[in-house]
């Protein structure tokens, strides 16, 4: 029996452990908390690939160090040999030039990973690997499909120095010098706001099953932009071109999915090898949505851009100015493209001026 006197006794211990308990339940509900929302979401605008200390979670030694020597990184696209996608390429190689040298960049070589199967008139321009489509048939008039196919020959057969590959597209601009924004076995991506596994859980869940843990282990990225350690890379590459075909044979996956099928096939690939991402908002801009370059890093003009002549968006209805590169799927924009009227957004007018400033530099620009 305890009596009021050794209850008197004995409340500073149960203090203590009451406190310690509530302490570590706390600890515990918060460490669950960030873990599946915070820890994946490191973001930070400093050009060195620093991250922001987070006071509970003590982040990995390898992420929480400032790097103090330089880690470089090959810069891989895949390419058709159509012309649509060889004047991207053309422009895309142009300022990887400019931006490879100067400080802050962290960039390596270079390779166009061209899936056509054949060499085509740029070999000398851009250094290029000529890899094989798959068969035909099998992407189904989905030609993104080639892209993990190309990768994992590429892998394969390529001598490549660099320790870390960033995988890029076409329609890439380097807007400013790019470091390695990854950190050892945390490769660095790009959160695209149309990739949302969580709301697409009954889907993934047929290439990710719960055995393999939450959903929230599938980040909301595509292959494009991202920077990986080259043997992880070799190990995901191959994981995601299987579940890319299998992603478009089942026909639910397929509609629901549509033209971002093979984003969320790199995503659910990675996660299917225990891979998360660092996300970096500031990795890349989308015009005409993103307004200001400010401190990002690549311009992705995948969207058109239709204004009035007052500076006005009309997307969805072709404006009395406009920039849409489906507007040259057979040819080369011309030199000296118009720029916008006045008001249009900082990331219209700069697209435009870097476009001119590469076309005009480039030569035998429009007989490509």
């Amino acid at each position: 029996m305890i009596t009021r006197k050794n209850m008197g006794r004995a409340s500073p211990l149960l203090m203590v452990l009451f406190t310690f308990g509530f302490a570590f339940g706390t600890y515990n509900l918060v460490t669950m908390v960030i873990r599946n929302r915070s820890v994946r979401n490191w973001v930070s605008d400093d050009s060195n690939g620093g991250v922001f200390f987070d006071p509970v979670v003590e982040m990995p030694e390898n992420v929480k160090k400032l790097k103090n020597s330089k880690t470089p990184y090959h810069v891989a696209l895949t390419a058709t040999d159509a012309p649509y996608s060889k004047w991207q390429c053309r422009i895309m190689y142009y300022w990887y030039k400019k931006k490879k040298d100067l400080p802050g960049s962290e960039m390596g070589g270079f390779t166009r990973i061209l899936h056509s199967g054949n060499p085509d008139e740029l070999m000398d321009e851009i250094p290029t690997m000529v890899v094989d489509p798959l068969p035909a048939g099998l992407d189904r008039g989905y030609i993104v499909l080639n892209r993990p196919w190309a990768f994992v020959q590429w892998l394969e057969k390529a001598k490549i120095d660099e320790e870390y590959i960033l995988m890029a597209e076409p329609d890439h601009i380097f807007v400013r010098p790019l470091p390695n924004l990854s950190h050892g076995g945390m490769p660095a991506g790009y959160p695209f706001f149309y990739i949302k596994p969580e709301q697409n859980e009954k889907i993934i869940r047929k290439f990710y099953p719960e055995e393999n843990g939450p959903v929230t282990n599938v980040d909301p990225i595509g292959n494009s932009p991202v920077i990986i350690r080259k043997d992880l890379l070799e190990k995901i590459a191959p994981t995601w071109m299987n579940v890319s075909l299998k992603m478009k044979d089942d026909p639910e996956t397929d509609k629901t999915f549509g033209w971002v099928l093979e984003m969320y096939a790199y995503a659910v690939a990675s996660a299917l090898h225990g891979v998360q991402h660092i996300l970096r908002n500031d990795f890349m801009l989308q015009p005409p949505w993103d307004l200001e370059v400010g401190e990002r890093f690549i311009i992705h003009y995948t969207y058109g851009c239709d204004y009035n002549l007052k500076g006005e968006l009309t997307y969805g209805k072709i404006g009395e100015w406009r920039f849409d590169k489906r507007s040259y799927l057979r040819g080369p924009p011309p030199r000296n493209l118009s720029l916008p009227p006045p008001g249009v957004p900082e990331s219209v007018a700069t697209l435009v001026k870097m476009v001119n400033e590469a076309t005009a530099n480039i030569p035998n620009w429009e007989t490509q």
